[in-house]
């Protein structure tokens, strides 16, 4: 991760699950207002778990790349089985992409098994690997007192906010603005990330009074000076603000053009098209009748209600008619004692 190609490629994966979770969460919120429930990952009826395998996949190989393949001559230990200080960074930027792969297979594990608490310990390890990822810049073998510092800084805000949205989804498991504020940190990160590889990789694009110098095996940006480095520091942080104001509005403007969409569907204007199959989670301990209805809309596009213990979401291959007809009934009934 310690380049350009790291930083982009990272910040590309971020920014893709935080757009497919905003878009899921706009779009049940928008169906259902009154009884939305944030979920921690939405499935595709063509693979249920595509996007926790696609989480997977881009974890593994972003732990090849840091340990392996990214390496000069592919071998992150020295000959005596210790880990070279060249290496440091590579070690660290593994352990946020493998505590993000365990978040994804146990997410898995917990969906097949339809564990009680499932809801509550995959966000309970979603929390954990954003934890994980700001301990790590927080502690990074990379100078915090420099511009590429300034940027890790910022990033922690973000990682702070994906963490702690994460962990009020617990017990707010209703509320659409932690589901917003969550799905628009983790975009926001992406985001970020992809800036700092382009900004500080790029020769022509090095603040003035700065340059590059290749220190442990790969390029840092240095400045001549202090007043340089402060002047270099404040770009960052314009940088930032600026990038706040435009992800922030640009997810408003997203949230209003679905919730128009929307409004205009049972009229025949554009829709919004998402295939979506909720999953099944149980947010209660209480006795409460679980399960899914296969639903039909006046267009005929089926929708999948879900019933648990904090309200009902259901969601359609896009929003169709707000008042849809039950036609088939495939209702699990549970009581949980």
């Amino acid at each position: 991760m310690g380049n350009m190609r790291g930083h982009v490629a990272y910040g590309s994966v971020f920014f893709l699950q935080g757009l497919w979770q905003l878009l899921n969460h706009i779009h049940l919120h928008n169906r259902n207002p009154n009884s939305f429930t944030t979920l921690p990952w939405f499935p595709s009826t063509f693979i249920r778990h595509s996007e926790l395998l696609l989480i997977i996949a881009a974890s593994s190989a972003a732990i090849l790349m840091d340990l392996f393949v990214g390496l000069r001559h592919h071998q992150p230990l020295d000959p005596d089985g210790s880990i070279p200080a060249t290496h440091l960074h590579s070690f660290e930027h593994s352990i946020i992409a493998l505590a993000i792969l365990i978040y994804a297979l146990f997410a898995i594990l917990l969906d097949k098994l339809r564990a009680p608490a499932q809801y509550a310990l995959t966000n309970a390890l979603a929390a954990l690997a954003f934890a994980l990822e700001l301990l790590v810049f927080h502690l990074h073998s990379t100078d915090h007192r420099g511009v590429e510092g300034q940027y890790h800084w910022l990033l922690q805000i973000l990682i702070f906010t994906s963490m702690a949205a994460t962990l009020l989804s617990i017990g707010c498991p209703k509320s659409f603005l932690v589901a917003f504020v969550r799905s628009l940190s983790i975009v926001f990160q992406g985001v970020w990330l992809v800036n700092m590889g382009v900004m500080l990789w790029t020769p022509g694009l090095i603040p003035k009074g700065c340059f590059m110098n290749r220190e442990q095996g790969h390029f840092i940006v240095r400045c001549h000076g202090e007043e340089a480095l402060m002047r270099a520091k404040a770009l960052v942080n314009i940088q930032f603000s600026y990038y706040t104001v435009g992800v922030t509005s640009s997810a408003v403007a997203l949230y209003l053009a679905i919730f128009k969409f929307s409004s205009g569907s049972g009229s025949g204007s554009a829709r919004y098209h998402q295939i979506l199959q909720v999953p099944r989670f149980d947010y209660s301990d209480s006795d409460h009748h679980r399960g899914i209805v296969l639903m039909e809309d006046d267009d005929h596009h089926h929708c999948d209600i879900i019933h648990n213990g904090v309200g009902t979401n259901k969601a359609c291959s896009f929003l169709g008619n707000p008042n849809p007809k039950p036609v088939i009934a495939s209702m699990e009934m549970e009581m949980e004692k």
